[in-house]
């Protein structure tokens, strides 16, 4: 039962994707033209090098948003089936949200959230 779901899941998607890039095709623009190869930015042909370093807090910020973002994931989960549980889940969660308070704490105090 669940392998022919799978199957038609796979088959469905396959035609969708090939659908839709078979109508693309036929009723798009076509505009064949040796600038419309030329690599813009913002409309702005680009001057010098496009490799330019980038800010290691970029990087910090969306791994710690990654981090909330996860948390989140594991609290919906944790508040589906507390009850069950009982007091020992409720100790877990806490224990569980400590740690990313602690986490907070420390990256901002490290000066992990401001832009300089």
């Amino acid at each position: 039962m669940y392998f022919t779901l799978l199957i038609t899941v796979i088959l469905t998607a396959v035609v969708l994707v090939v659908g839709a890039y078979v109508i693309a095709k036929l009723i798009g623009p076509r505009s064949y033209n040796k600038l419309k190869g030329e690599p813009f930015e913002c409309g702005i042909p680009t001057r010098g090098s496009s490799w330019l370093p980038v800010s290691i807090g970029y990087y910090l910020f969306a791994i710690l948003f990654l981090m909330f973002d996860v948390e989140t994931l594991f609290l919906y989960p944790w508040a589906v089936v507390v009850k069950e549980f009982g007091t020992m889940a409720l100790f877990s969660i806490g224990f569980f949200l400590l740690v990313l308070v602690f986490g907070l704490a420390y990256a901002w105090r490290k000066g992990a959230l401001e832009w300089k």
